[in-house]
């Protein structure tokens, strides 16, 4: 996904009312932008760190800026939460993830009985309902999902169960919009009920795709699948 505009340097000063920041441009100029993570975004927020920002030209929207990403460590952190439904959309339209190529139908937005998947793709032999979650925690080596809790993720993996049991194809693709991690576990601490009903989803034949993303000013790009580790201890 490349970015259609140059994106606005900043950096960040404070989070409030959950969906909001305080970001100052490099005019010395202080804006509010919306951040679209919902999460507790744990090992992503730091007071005076630089960030990268899309103006919005919309008269209709309140505030005319989004977050995009926060270098963190001297590694850009992908914070908005919308690019991995784009990136998996694309990469399986273009044949891109190895273990999703094959469809000839790709589609978003997709429902399957109470529940809407984020990405659905067919062909003549297969049905495939793919749910995306974007990962931002970092704990050490490992990247980690949830960080708050999350009844809508765990409904999304009970409703994968029960696709699965139909004999369609179910899968759990996390992207992780960071570098410097080696692993992806869920984060059994935060979220101990999400954590047992992946490794449930699992066990019962949801796929799991931990993928890594690079996250660049310029652009993000799906880069490579990370092992998954069902542990408790990490």
């Amino acid at each position: 996904m490349i970015f259609p505009k140059p994106l606005v340097h900043g950096k960040f000063l404070r989070r409030y009312k959950r969906f909001l920041t305080d970001m100052e441009l490099d005019n010395g100029e202080v804006v509010i932008a919306h951040t679209s993570n919902s999460g507790s975004m744990k090992s992503c927020l730091e007071e005076g760190a630089e960030v990268y920002l899309t103006h919005v030209n919309d008269p209709k929207r309140k505030t005319k800026y989004t977050w995009e990403m926060i270098r963190i460590n001297g590694a850009w952190v992908g914070i908005n939460t919308a690019v991995p439904n784009v990136l998996v959309y694309e990469a399986v339209l273009n044949q891109e993830i190895e273990a999703l190529k094959g469809y000839t139908i790709v589609k978003r937005e997709v429902k399957f009985e109470d529940s809407r998947f984020d990405v659905f793709a067919s062909n003549e032999d297969e049905e495939c309902f793919i749910e995306v979650k974007n990962v931002s925690l970092k704990d050490g080596k490992y990247a980690r999902f949830p960080d708050a809790v999350t009844t809508r993720g765990k409904k999304h993996l009970e409703t994968l169960m029960r696709v699965k049991a139909e004999g369609k194809r179910a899968v759990m693709v996390y992207v992780i919009q960071r570098s410097n991690v080696e692993i992806f576990t869920p984060a059994f601490d935060i979220d101990p009920d999400y954590a047992a009903t992946l490794k449930k989803a699992y066990e019962s034949g949801v796929e799991v795709y931990p993928i890594r993303a690079a996250v660049s000013p310029e652009k993000i790009e799906l880069a490579e699948i990370l092992p998954f580790q069902l542990s408790v201890s990490i």
